[in-house]
Order: structure tokens, then sequence, then C-alpha cells
């Protein structure tokens, strides 16, 4: 394995050669179709349901969150970045006032349940739970919407922690401003964010912060987004693992259902300890400060931790990062899972298994669950030079410790850019 420093300084010049095909020779990645695949795929399925082209087409990513987790419901840094893995929308008006009929080709949905039609006038939750994320972004984007005719299709894994539902609440919001003609409150990312924001709050019955929503808004390609989520500032920051190193996602095939699982608990747990701590915000918390909670129950301890550490890492994660200094960066992912999993208890056996398995691997510098826990992704920072056998390795660990009930799925991450309107003239014809 190559010392710290050759790392550092092997990946630090951003102009060197590109590998032509980073997945070349890993044969156990898994295969996601392609972004044109998903728009013409959707292209398609407009035409034969609505018998005609869509004019208006939008797309927003998922992401992977390098580090900082569960802090930006806390005001904490968040370091994510946009994935190449995208929700597309295209559509066009239907020539009615408010009649608006929205198909899906996302995967794993029953197909009794892939049609749905709705007023956008009267705007209300209810069945199929995937069309409530449209629902709530439209209902809080206070504009009037005429009736239109749309198909949803991603290549983001649903239930994995790379936040497919962000993805679709911002493409949703890009794709009405493209049909309106109205851009969203003040047009800023910010105030973008908390319009999707508050659709998942509303509509999905998921207290989320507002990372997920930001990143898919303002991801760069070949950067990492800084956020602040108590001022809501950004800062892109160059992330020069395309070379010699590599960002692995590894998806458990664990699935997670936020609303029904131990999230909003976590938020309570965090709110309690920093009231308890005679604090307005994490952000003026250190550990001393935990002193206040000795006679509290010990699991809020163990929260306010977590949050205090993770902003601590985040930041010098950021700081490594700008510094080409990606040794530290991975020793601060882990760290980052030992906390998670040990003070938040939002890991679970699959996930700490496929820890395991990836820190043992040769060329490894760092890696840890990514998104809200309780099943999903890990994250991986590597050497590219060691990728297919870290993939081999895991996968084969992962798969016997688990008895064959779980296959591991591999993605390599590219850092991608934000939400988009779609030029649809170069896919029709």
């Amino acid at each position: 394995m190559l010392g710290a420093r050759e790392i550092n300084k092997r990946v630090s010049n951003r102009s060197k050669r590109l590998l032509p095909n980073p997945e070349e020779g890993v044969e156990m990645l898994s295969r996601v179709i392609s972004f044109d695949e998903v728009v013409k795929t959707s292209i398609e399925t407009f035409r034969n349901t609505f018998g005609t082209d869509p004019d208006v087409a939008s797309c927003a990513p998922g992401r992977v969150n390098l580090i900082g987790e569960h802090v930006d419901y806390n005001d904490g840094f968040v370091l994510p970045m946009a994935l190449q893995m995208a929700t597309v929308i295209v559509g066009r008006r239907n020539g009615t006032e408010s009649s608006c009929n929205v198909v899906t080709c996302t995967d794993g949905i029953q197909e009794d349940s892939r049609r749905a039609q709705f007023d956008s006038s009267a705007i209300a939750k209810g069945s199929p739970k995937w069309l409530n994320y449209v629902k709530g972004v439209m209902f809080h984007y206070r504009q009037p919407v005429p009736g239109f005719d749309a198909v949803i299709h991603t290549n983001v894994p649903v239930g994995s922690g790379l936040s497919s539902s962000a993805a679709l609440e911002v493409s949703t919001l890009t794709f009405l401003e493209q049909l309106t003609g109205q851009r969203a409150g003040s047009g800023s990312a910010a105030d973008s964010a908390k319009i999707c924001q508050r659709a998942e709050h509303t509509f999905a019955n998921v207290p989320c912060g507002i990372m997920d929503q930001l990143i898919a808004i303002g991801g760069r390609a070949d950067h990492a987004l800084l956020i602040d989520c108590r001022s809501l500032d950004t800062e892109p920051i160059p992330f020069a693992a395309t070379g010699q190193l590599a960002v692995l996602i590894c998806n458990s095939s664990v699935k997670h259902e936020l609303s029904s699982s131990e999230y909003p608990v976590r938020r309570k747990q965090c709110q309690d300890a920093l009231k308890l701590m005679g604090l307005a915000s994490y952000r003026d918390a250190t550990l001393d400060h935990l002193k206040a909670l000795e006679n509290a129950n010990e699991v809020l301890v163990r929260r306010a931790r977590h949050v205090i550490t993770e902003i601590r890492r985040t930041a010098e994660a950021a700081t490594a990062l700008k510094a080409n200094d990606f040794v530290k960066m991975g020793q601060l992912m882990t760290e980052s899972h030992r906390s998670l999993s040990e003070d938040f208890d939002v890991s679970c056996h699959e996930l700490d298994l496929l820890v395991e398995a990836t820190l043992a691997a040769r060329g490894v510098l760092g890696t840890r669950m990514t998104g809200g826990g309780f099943g999903g992704c890990t994250v991986t920072l590597l050497e590219r030079s060691a990728l297919a056998d870290v993939v081999k390795e895991v996968d084969t660990i992962y798969s016997r410790k688990t008895g064959g009930k779980y296959r591991a799925r591999f993605y390599l991450a590219e850092p991608s850019d934000g939400t988009r309107p779609i030029d649809l003239s170069q896919y029709l014809g």
C-alpha cells in the first residue's frame, strides 16, 4: 500500500490523464442503466402512454455523503457529493386546467400503482406513496400548475440511502419551473431546498434535514459540497479522487423506510440532549458540555457525543480534502462509522459487516455507513488499483457472513452536477 505522502502527492495533480474506463476489469460492479437510457426510456414510455412527445424535462441526482451523518438537522456541517445517478421527469402540458397524469418507471413499484391521476388545484397526500413526493413539492411550490402529463424514471437505487427521495423532489421542482416558467420562491438554492424539505416533512412524514435537497440542487462535477446546515452556506471543494483513488459505494441490499424507523426518535433525542445542556445549537457545543448530562439517560449522552464529534470530524475532513490529504480523510470516515454504530446506533449488523470486511482489504483508506442508516450503503475511499480486489473480497466475505441472505452491490461514485433542465432535442427525432 502507498504511504500517506505518496498517495496524497499522486492524486494532487488534477491534470494527469484519467483512466478511459474506470470500471474496466471490475466485473463485479453492479450495472446501472445509463443516464441516456433513463431519458430514452422515459420518452418512449411517454409516447406509448400519451401518444405524443414530451417537451419539458428535468433531472436531479442522488447523493452520497462522504461524512457528516445525522448532523444536518443539528446545525452541523455535512460533506456530500452529487452522483452520476439521477431521477428524470419528462412531460408536457395536456391542455386541461388542472388534471395531472403521472407514470413512474421506477423499479419495485407494483404495476397497478405505476400510474396516477390527481388535480393540481386540490392536492392531498394519499396513495400511491411515491406520488406524495411529487404532490408535496407541488403543494409547497405555491404557484398555479396547469394540467400536465409526465413520466418519471430513475437509476438511483431506491431505499439504499442514496437519497432517491430528494432526487425526485428536486427534479419535480425543476420540472415545475420549466413547465410554468415561474421560479420557486426567490430562486435561491436554499429556498428551493426548503420547499423540497417541507414536501418530505409534510407529505412523506419524514423529518429529514436539508442536506439531501441542497446537494441535489448545488452539486458540481468533480467537487464535493461542504454545507453549513445552520446558515445554509455552501462551498464546493475540488475532489481529485478520480485518478489514483476511487469512491466506492456498496449497497448492503438491506432496505429501510425512514418514516417507520428510528429516525424521528434520534432527532428528538438530539433535541432533548441539547436542551439539557442549556444550548441553542450543537455548533456551540463541546465535549465539556456533556457534563451537563451526567444525570440524564446514558443514551442522550451518546447521541450528543456523536453529533458534537461528527461536526468536528466533518470540518476536519473539509480541510483535509482541500489539502488533498486523502489518508486523513479516510481516517475520519472510519471514525465516523464507529461513532454512528456505537454512539448513534443507526448502523446494523450488515453495515458493520461491510465496514469490517472493507477495512481488512488492501488499498482501503477509510469507509463508513452513509445515509440514514438501518441498512443502505457504505462509502469507501480506496486506491483505484485495488478496486477489483476490494470488490471481490468484500463480496465474498459479506455473502458468507450473512449466510447468503444478502448479496452486496457495488457502484463507482463520480462527483456530478446538480439539478438541471434536459435538452430533449438531442433525444427526439
